[in-house]
This record gives C-alpha cells, sequence and structure tokens, in this order.
C-alpha cells in the first residue's frame, strides 16, 4: 500500500496536514466537522461510521491545514473489514504532520484507548491529546486518567458545543505556522504607486492565474457495483476503502486528480437502495449525501453490475442523474463475467441500450462503457467519454442560428391551431449551459402542447448535435407592446 494520500476537497497540497484519530465513536467526525465550518462527514451515535478517509481544508484562528477523518481504530487482524479500515488509518497518520488522538472523557480511558496510545508513543512527537466531551462534570474522571497515557497533557475540549478549541489551537500552533496575514486596501494602493514610480508595467507585474474549477465526477450505483474499486483503478493508488462486503462506502469521499492536464474532483458515494428497502437513519444520511453529490457534480458515473445490470433501481438511479440534469455517462463493470459467452454479451448490450432508450426517451445514445475495474480492461474508454459528454454538457449555439432553425421547423412542422388560429413561433434563444436550456417566445404558450415541445426538443438534439445530455425547453408569451400606452391612457 502507498504511504501517500491523495488530496480532498479543498485540499491544498502545500498545507500541514493533521489528522484526526482514535478508537470508535469518540466524536472524531464532529470535530471535522467544526473544524471545516460545515456538516461534511456523516455524525451517528453509532459506532465505526467513518470508514474511509476524508479530507478537508481546515481553519482554526489564524491556522490553516489539511483536516483527515478517519475510521475508528480496532485491533482486529487479517482481512477483515476492520482491520482494512485501520491500515487506512495508520496510513493517514504516517502521511500527516500532526496528530490529534481524541479520548472520550466520559467513558473514560478503555483498553483501546491505551492499546492505540502504545503505538502511537513511537510517534509522540507529532501526537496531541485531546478529552472530548468535557462540557460540565461528567468528563472530570475521563480527563485525570488521560494523563496515564504517556502522550502528554490532555486538552479537555467538547467539539459538539465548540469548547476548548483555543487550547487546540494554542498546542498545534507549535506545530503549524500562521496565515500570512491580508494586505489590506491602503497596502495595496502604496504598493501600486510605488510600482509605477518605479517603472513596472503590468507586463513586469507577476500574474496571479485562478486555475480552472476541477470537473466533479461523481460514481453513483446500487451497493456492490464496484464504484469504490472503480475509483481506485482511475487514480491508480487505493484511496478508498474496498472488500466483498456490500455498502461500505458511507460518506461520499472526495479526491483531487487530473487527467491530461484538467484538474478533476472525483466523488465516490454510498451505495442507493430502493427507498422501500432503506430503514436505517445512518443509511437515510448516506443516501441524503449521495443524492446532494449528484446535484452538485457536473458529470455522473452510474455503475451498473454486469451479471446483473438490468435492474429497476439502475434505471432509477439513472433517471435521478437526467431529472437534476446532469451529464451521464453508464459503466458496465465486471464485463470479464460476459467475456465467456460473447452472443450472450451482445445480446446483453442490445437489451441495455434498448431499455435505456426506452426508459429515458428524453435522453437519446447516452455513453455506455463497457470496462473491469478489477484488472482495469477497457478503462481507457472512459475519461474519453466523460470529457465527450461534458463537452456537449457545455454547448451553446448562436441565437442567430436557432432562429434560422425555429423558421424552419415552422414551415416543415406548423404548430397546431389553437382557437382557430396559428401559433406564431417567435423567437428562440438558449438562456444557459450546464444542461442545454432554451426558451421560446410564442403566441400561446399554454396552448402549444407537450408533443410539439416534444419535437422541437428532439430536432434540436438531432440538428445541432446535443447527444446523451437532457435539454430544458420553457415558454413566455411576448410582452405586449401597446400594454404601457394603454395603461396611460387610462
Amino acid at each position: 500500500m502507498a504511504n501517500s494520500l491523495s488530496s480532498g476537497e479543498g485540499a491544498n497540497p502545500a498545507a500541514p496536514r493533521v489528522a484526526i484519530v482514535g478508537r470508535p465513536n469518540v466524536g472524531k467526525s464532529t470535530l471535522f466537522n467544526r473544524l471545516v465550518g460545515r456538516r461534511r462527514a456523516i455524525v451517528d451515535d453509532t459506532p465505526g461510521v467513518t470508514r474511509d478517509v476524508r479530507e478537508q481544508l481546515a481553519q482554526l484562528g489564524d491556522l490553516q491545514f489539511n483536516l483527515l477523518d478517519t475510521a475508528g481504530w480496532e485491533t482486529a487482524g487479517g482481512e477483515v473489514l476492520e482491520a482494512r479500515m485501520r491500515r487506512f488509518t495508520e496510513r493517514a497518520i504516517d502521511a500527516s504532520d500532526v496528530v490529534v488522538f481524541m479520548i472520550d472523557a466520559r467513558s473514560g480511558v478503555l483498553p483501546l484507548d491505551e492499546a492505540f496510545a502504545n503505538w502511537l508513543r513511537k510517534r509522540a512527537d507529532k501526537v496531541i491529546l485531546v478529552a472530548n466531551k468535557c462540557e460540565g462534570r461528567a468528563g472530570a474522571n475521563g480527563l485525570a486518567e488521560a494523563h496515564g497515557l504517556g502522550l502528554g497533557e490532555p486538552i479537555p475540549i467538547s467539539a459538539e458545543h465548540a469548547e476548548g478549541l483555543s487550547d487546540l489551537h494554542e498546542a498545534l500552533a507549535r506545530y503549524i505556522p500562521p496565515m500570512a496575514e491580508e494586505e489590506d486596501e491602503d497596502d495595496k494602493a502604496e504598493r501600486a504607486a510605488l510600482a509605477k514610480k518605479e517603472g513596472i508595467g503590468p507586463a513586469d507585474a507577476p500574474i496571479d492565474e485562478t486555475p480552472d474549477r476541477p470537473l466533479l465526477l461523481a460514481i453513483v450505483g446500487r451497493p456492490n457495483v464496484g464504484k469504490s474499486t472503480l475509483l481506485n483503478r482511475i487514480v491508480g493508488e487505493e484511496r478508498v476503502l474496498t472488500g466483498p462486503e456490500a455498502g461500505i462506502t458511507r460518506d461520499a469521499i472526495r479526491v483531487e486528480w487530473a487527467w491530461k492536464g484538467r484538474a478533476i474532483r472525483l466523488v465516490d458515494t454510498a451505495g442507493m437502495r430502493r427507498r422501500s428497502r432503506i430503514d436505517a437513519r445512518l443509511e437515510q444520511a448516506s443516501v441524503a449525501d449521495t443524492l446532494d453529490t449528484i446535484r452538485l457534480a457536473d458529470v455522473v458515473i452510474v455503475v451498473l453490475d454486469a451479471a446483473d445490470m438490468l435492474e429497476k433501481q439502475d434505471l432509477t438511479i439513472a433517471g435521478r442523474v437526467i431529472d437534476e440534469g446532469r451529464a451521464l455517462v453508464v459503466v458496465v463493470n465486471k464485463i470479464d463475467l460476459l467475456a465467456e459467452d460473447r452472443s450472450g454479451a451482445s445480446k446483453a448490450w442490445r437489451k441495455l441500450r434498448d431499455r435505456l432508450q426506452a426508459s429515458f426517451a428524453q435522453v437519446k445514445d447516452v455513453p455506455i462503457v463497457g470496462l473491469s475495474a478489477l484488472n482495469g480492461r477497457g478503462l481507457e474508454k472512459l475519461m474519453p467519454a466523460v470529457f465527450d459528454i461534458y463537452g456537449v454538457w457545455n454547448k451553446r449555439i448562436k441565437t442567430n442560428q436557432i432562429n434560422r432553425w425555429l423558421r424552419e421547423m415552422e414551415t416543415l412542422h406548423p404548430p397546431p391551431l389553437a382557437k382557430g388560429r396559428r401559433i406564431r413561433l417567435r423567437f428562440m434563444s438558449q438562456i444557459k449551459t450546464r444542461p442545454p436550456t432554451f426558451i421560446l417566445s410564442c403566441s400561446q404558450p399554454s396552448e402549444l402542447g407537450d408533443d410539439y415541445l416534444r419535437f422541437l426538443i428532439n430536432r434540436l438534439r438531432d440538428d445541432f448535435d446535443f447527444p446523451g445530455v437532457p435539454m430544458r425547453l420553457t415558454m413566455r408569451k411576448p410582452d405586449n407592446p401597446f400594454a404601457s400606452r394603454a395603461k396611460k391612457q387610462r
């Protein structure tokens, strides 16, 4: 396993890394959310909620750092899930500059805390001991017991109530330099005047280039179809936890990556089961996190299992992506299972395409990529398909082109009659991209009918080459140019 960790969302590669560690259910994710300033990690009373390592840029006072939320440390060995989680946590510790070791002061020091402290003692020079849940008097005994762990003076805090953070700041400041103070407007004006006096022109001045926003690429699907394995295969390292158990991923884990120089933010999400089967509060939170990811994504990869790729839930997930207006790529994983029966594989592919077409008539020609996340077969086709559909999703058509096309459509296929009069199609314009959205000005919008709107959208898609992306077409009635005059005459 590599010792490096990929940066998470908003992480600054140059900033120090601070890992929050401890046994399960001591409040690590609560402190993580507190320091990053928003709810990023799922918090629940159930032990072992966090399983992967989540990284986010955080700030405490004048200190800025990359903060890592880790899985609860346990002593299990072998290849069971808990052992794999522990190895991820230990990997995060080795890759961090500072380690915040958290105990639950209300529960006191447990044998698992002592075992973890013994392991951490070899790295004591970068460990800060924190006793959480010290609000009130309930944590006094646990705080006293923490002195015996041999990791220095414990810092009493309450992550939930934001108590003790000033002491935590003081401890972190021994490892992390403060941020440089921002230059105020007077300083900027003085520096500009000095530059002008010295003859420094715009060509000599340093250029502050802002890199392009990363493309947000979400990976979604049913549980155990290979989403996490696919992410690891794409980035080329074991970044998220994988295994035969269904539902390993709970949080949406973001990984910064680049493909041919283009910044990409990959997001691994929790598997989505049918709503009728979701009964646990924790799973509901995981699914809500996945749905939020879909809403914010640019391109969404829906992963299917080649052995069972026509599940109704697969179509439900793909339908959610389309309804949100996101660009969609369908990935059929585990194609090795189809390799032995070529005729059966061809039949399965045709059936998949036909069912996608029948289910989503409003989105024709969704790209489908077959691959094996386990051995990388077919992976080279994935990113070109992602960027092809992303380009279509961002396409813009000039207004004069659209209106020439609209006149042609009005001639070839006239709008229906309404109250004995032909509906006039006056003007059309593309008002936004992502997804492509058009507005049509016509004389009687309410009478135009869904059938004619579908005809226009389908012809737009074919004539201007918008395959595989959702499109929006709204109508409005043009303003009456005589309305203001009539109002004045009254």
